[in-house]
């Protein structure tokens, strides 16, 4: 009997939590259409530049890019990092950043191989990415050259 009633009370909390959050999701989808304080409906928040290039996106990949990590003062073993990079481009620069791939690879590896073990442990993608991304912005932007690709995205990572 008292398993029972335990059972049917956390289905019960269970319940009233997912309709928490429907009610949550709901509220916040229909705030942009609730009127101001004047009572004039909200503006529309303003669209996202379109970008001149309305093609689909093409990805392409740089696979096992491998990188020894720089080691800790007494640290006797040494550490490795594997990561697949994918890199977003356009159909008409596809060809130039295809051409462009082992300058991708030197940069990716240039720039990780600098992390500590320590460091890149705590690193979550978005912040591999975003360094990758500097980095390839700086070497383009040093080269006085157009970045065949708009970011690079990391598909797969590894560090033992």
């Amino acid at each position: 009997m008292k398993n029972m009633k335990l059972i049917i009370t956390l289905v019960l909390v269970a319940v009233l939590g997912a309709a928490v959050a429907g009610g949550a999701v709901w509220y916040l989808s229909k705030g942009k259409d609730e009127p101001a304080a004047d009572g004039k409906p909200a503006k529309a928040a303003p669209k996202r530049e379109v970008k001149e290039d309305k093609s689909a996106p093409k990805y392409l990949t740089v696979d096992k890019v491998v990188i020894m990590l720089k080691r800790q003062p007494g640290d006797t073993l040494s550490h490795y990092m594997s990561a697949d990079l994918v890199i977003t481009t356009t159909e008409k620069k596809e060809k130039e950043a295809k051409e462009q791939l082992p300058l991708l690879r030197s940069v990716a590896v240039r720039t990780l191989s600098n992390l500590p073990m320590a460091t890149a442990q705590v690193m979550t993608i978005d912040q591999f990415a975003a360094e990758l991304n500097k980095a390839f912005e700086a070497t383009y932007e040093h080269e006085d050259r157009e970045k065949p690709f708009s970011e690079v995205m990391i598909g797969k990572l590894i560090i033992e």
